[in-house]
């Protein structure tokens, strides 16, 4: 026994050395962490229990089977973050590059497979060249299996992928598909082509930062939701990431620990100015209603006329949605349509209520909005809305104008409270386009067509311009004292928290991709 005790403890040791000191050394020349660096680091100390630790991969071509690596380029296996059960695997530069084998693949898919049966998250630390070209088939067939499971788990359990190095080709597809992506600034690119197919096919000269680095996707695509400066600062926003989110579809987050006073705010209408026209910062109205530092912001360099993000009420966690008049005066648009949807259908999936927070004068108008599908990507936000069955709350600041007003969580589309402050204004359009368009001919007859369309304005705005209409018709559920807001959220939430909507028995819906 002793023998065979030594020769485990042997390959044991092997295994945890990846490819080897040298290689490791460049890894760390490099800024990055290992595979098992970056483990140690994201879960609990001691918790880790590593499966697939002496797993070989198999290829007899090209001369690989003289190049054996315990465990074949990715370390995985469970622990705990803050206590929680969670699944992860952290692939490993070190071993020919962290290039996807079959086997490599097979150790993935095991682990999601134990997630999805444990309902607990799963979380990829992605740094690999990409597919094993000696294997051909086998590796393309590796990463269609984890797509599969990546489609499976979706709204089943949370994903989330950390991109700490190269992530090119079919390997991208899996991060598209998980949750939450998270780059590492200067050190980590997506891309489905490098920059040298691109310049064969497009004569484009670009490099690898600018084509896919973690800026590039931060705020030209929006294909990841957050970026760090280094690896330890993107471990510790993937542990502050989950702990706004549950283990499963089957799980509430846990409320924590919350001594509440009277939580009345007197300073809070003063954000928003006196004029109609001139913006403000949103996050300002956010950061005085959440509990204190509890605002997460999500793709905060994307799409930035809106705002999403976790945040916790009264120690409960919350998704918010907000317009921003800072940019664009809060329109929707394209991008900030597909952003916000499907954050709001990632808080639907795992019963995370949403707040929203309205002052929109409408969608953006031009050639460009229509021409890149303004009309199907704004459905998407407005069916997000409309098939959430988790608590609702909107309060509406100041405008809300137009289709924006449906779709910006209407009581119509099934918000459970809806409050407006008393500056809201809730109307078809704004008073001076209205006017223009109602008042057309008198304006044309008018001596002072100027004078004229200033008083139809007026006009306009005293009859339009304020939330009592909507109040009127059961529309809004209360005009509110913005100082009372974040009590009214409190309680709103309170109250709904054991809310349960039956939907209709059907396969799924087929929403405007």
């Amino acid at each position: 026994m002793e023998n065979k005790l030594e020769l485990l403890s042997s390959k044991i040791e092997k295994a945890k050395k990846g490819g080897g000191e040298e290689r490791i050394a460049k890894q760390h020349a490099k800024g990055k962490l290992t595979a098992r660096e970056r483990i140690h680091l994201l879960l609990d100390p001691g918790s880790f229990e590593e499966l697939g630790m002496l797993v070989e991969h198999r290829s007899q071509d090209f001369g690989m089977e003289k190049l054996q690596f315990l465990g074949d380029g990715v370390v995985t296996g469970f622990g705990t973050i803050d206590g929680r059960l969670v699944y992860v695997f952290s692939q490993d530069f070190t071993v020919f590059g962290g290039s996807l084998s079959e086997t490599h693949a097979e150790k993935i898919c095991k682990i999601m497979d134990l997630a999805m049966d444990n309902k607990a998250p799963v979380i990829g630390l992605n740094d690999s060249g990409g597919a094993r070209i000696q294997e051909g088939v086998s590796s393309l067939g590796g990463y269609a299996d984890i797509f599969y499971r990546n489609t499976v788990a979706s709204g089943l359990i949370p994903q989330i992928s950390a991109i700490m190095g190269p992530c090119a080709g079919g390997a991208a597809y899996s991060p598209a598909i998980t949750d939450f992506t998270i780059m590492v600034e200067q050190s980590s690119y997506m891309f489905v082509t490098g920059p040298n197919v691109v310049k064969t096919v497009t004569n484009e000269e670009i490099t690898s930062e600018e084509l896919g680095g973690a800026l590039t996707h931060a705020s030209k695509s929006g294909v990841t939701h957050l970026t760090a400066a280094n690896d330890k600062e993107c471990i510790l926003r993937i542990k502050k990431l989950l702990s706004y989110i549950p283990q499963s579809c089957d799980h509430k987050v846990e409320d924590l620990p919350m001594e509440l006073g009277d939580e009345i705010l007197p300073d809070l209408a003063k954000i928003i100015p006196s004029s109609p026209n001139q913006p403000y910062d949103m996050k300002e109205i956010i950061s005085a209603i959440v509990d204190k530092d509890s605002f997460f912001e999500i793709h905060e360099k994307f799409a930035d006329n809106i705002v999403i993000g976790f945040s916790r009420i009264g120690g409960k966690s919350i998704g918010i949605v907000a317009n921003q008049p800072f940019s664009l005066a809060g329109v929707l648009d394209v991008n900030s349509s597909r952003k916000a949807g499907r954050f709001v259908r990632f808080c639907d999936a795992f019963n995370i209520p949403l707040l929203v927070l309205v002052d929109v004068p409408g969608f953006l108008p031009g050639t460009d909005q229509e021409w890149n599908g303004i009309i199907v990507n704004g459905a998407k936000l407005l069916y997000a809305f409309s098939e959430a069955t988790v608590p609702r709350v909107s309060v509406i600041v100041r405008k809300a104008y137009g289709g924006a007003y449906d779709v910006m969580n209407s009581k119509h589309i099934g918000a459970d409270l809806n409050y407006a402050w008393p500056s809201a204004e809730i109307a078809v359009m704004g008073a001076k386009g209205a006017s223009e368009i109602i008042f057309r001919k008198e304006i044309k007859r008018a001596d002072d067509q100027q004078a004229m369309l200033k008083q139809k304005e007026e006009e306009y705005a005293d009859k339009f311009a304020h939330p009592y209409k909507a109040t009127a018709r059961g529309f809004i559920d209360e005009v509110i004292d913005p100082s009372y807001t974040r009590r009214k959220l409190i309680r709103a939430f309170r109250m709904l928290e054991n809310k349960k909507t039956i939907r209709h028995n059907k396969k799924h819906g087929n929403i405007p991709l």
